[in-house]
């Protein structure tokens, strides 16, 4: 006989599969000004697929204290945020607990963070396996997938402040 365990296992970083992250930037509804964004997600890659690694980044977020679905954590005013951006050259390297992540950027997005000072997050708990680190993402891709009401939902958002190295 076998039976399930409710009881959650600890947040293991190989859980999560291939973790990407993406960059790009566009125009913000609110001022009409370029915004810089970063998306993480996982390629569901695991023995477990898309439910295993969508459940391992449910623990991520819960352990890291990021909320699923908002609101929307600015790190400006939130200095004990456990996420932080760094800028350099033209790679951007998302930092939290149990995690680093580094994404070549565009110069587009390079000139949205300088204006900005600071970048949206998202980290997604929702697969993306068509999106692979590398790869380009056609730009109707990405809107259907990042503007999806499953994937804003599923998701942590911040404004992280861009600090440099200089």
């Amino acid at each position: 006989m076998t039976s399930t365990s409710s009881e959650q296992r600890p947040f293991q970083p190989t859980d999560l599969g291939t973790l990407a992250v993406l960059a790009w930037s566009g125009e913000h509804p609110e001022d009409e000004k370029d915004m810089p964004f970063l998306l993480a997600y996982s390629l569901g890659d695991t023995e477990e697929g898309p439910e295993g690694t969508a459940q391992a980044m449910r623990t991520l977020l819960a352990e890291t204290g990021l909320p699923m679905g908002g609101p929307l954590l600015d790190g400006a005013h939130n200095p004990s945020l456990p996420v932080s951006l760094l800028v350099e050259g033209d790679n951007a390297v998302v930092n939290m607990p149990h995690l680093n992540a580094q994404c070549g950027v565009p110069p587009e997005w390079i000139a949205a963070v300088k204006l900005r000072g600071h970048a949206y997050f998202m980290i997604t708990t929702r697969a993306w396996p068509e999106a692979k680190p590398g790869e380009p993402v056609p730009e109707e891709g990405l809107a259907a997938f990042a503007g999806a009401e499953e994937t804003m939902l599923n998701a942590a958002h911040c404004l992280l402040p861009a600090r440099s190295l200089r």
